[in-house]
């Protein structure tokens, strides 16, 4: 979650700063301006208890909601970013990133299972340098995807990329978004099911490749899905935009997105997919 959201030492009344306050006590919501004990938001799937603003969260977060429990299996964190142009700065970005969110890229990958079924998972941080698509990145998802087929399971994939294609990296960021495409392209020949669930935000390369490629395509209320920005939109327009664009709102009432899902109906909503999608049950329905 963004530190700029929580309060750590808030004013007393005489306008002075409670030194004696717990770090990390309060939090306000950036949608309603709300100001919320940080336990209260937590306990409620970091979703605002007035406007029911949906809060990031992080990769192993959103994998902690959504999977059984101990069931996931991580596969191929070992894959993890260089610097091939030698760019200034980038190898200590990736260490303080590192550092900082516990992961070693801005993507999670493993094997699980949502209410026994089994799938392959994989959840963006936002938190690792804006959810950008580097070439490790890439080289997970397409390993997951080359899983899926493996295995004949599906591949549940959450979004959380604002930062689209890592520039650091240039054209070798840059080739993700065909390298992934391709990868999806077999996913679809061997008819082995891609359910992406986009949240806030997907944006850019990512959006433009593997996020909008989904069989089944799912998004939690509120969040930011686009290419460029609303700024960007505006110039190339000529006009002023919906007040809503690039929300999923407005992405579902253009055709982009299959259904709008509240954050505590995800996991219900994935198992019933896998359901429809799970061949074992349907072999063994037909062997009976």
């Amino acid at each position: 979650m963004a530190k700029s959201r929580w309060f750590s030492k808030p004013a007393g009344r005489n306008g002075t700063t409670v030194s004696n306050m717990p770090e990390g006590l309060w939090v306000k919501c950036p949608r309603c301006a709300e100001i919320h004990f940080a336990k209260d938001i937590e306990r409620n799937l970091r979703i605002c208890t007035k406007c029911d603003y949906h809060y990031r969260l992080h990769a192993n977060e959103r994998i902690a909601l959504t999977v059984d429990d101990g069931s996931f299996n991580k596969i191929d964190d070992h894959v993890v970013s260089r610097d091939p142009l030698g760019f200034p700065g980038y190898p200590d970005k990736l260490a303080r990133a590192m550092s900082s969110t516990g992961l070693t890229d801005a993507v999670v990958c493993g094997e699980a299972t949502i209410d026994g079924r089994r799938c392959i998972v994989s959840a963006a941080d936002f938190d690792f340098l804006g959810g950008s698509m580097g070439s490790a990145v890439g080289e997970r998802l397409v390993r997951s995807m080359e899983l899926s087929v493996e295995k004949r399971l599906p591949f549940v994939l959450f979004t959380a990329n604002g930062g689209g294609a890592r520039m650091f990296e240039g054209l070798l960021s840059l080739m993700q978004m065909a390298k992934t495409s391709a990868g999806l392209a077999r996913m679809e020949r061997a008819a082995v099911p891609y359910i992406v669930v986009l949240t806030d935000p997907t944006m850019a390369g990512v959006y433009a490749s593997y996020a909008s490629l989904g069989d089944i395509i799912l998004a939690e209320p509120g969040a930011l899905i686009g290419f460029a920005g609303r700024r960007v939109g505006n110039q190339d327009m000529g006009m002023k935009l919906p007040d809503d664009f690039q929300s999923s709102e407005f992405q579902f009432r253009c055709g982009m997105i299959d259904q709008i899902v509240h954050r505590r109906d995800i996991r219900n909503t994935l198992s019933t997919l896998l359901m429809l999608f799970a061949e074992e049950d349907a072999n063994a329905q037909a062997s009976a």
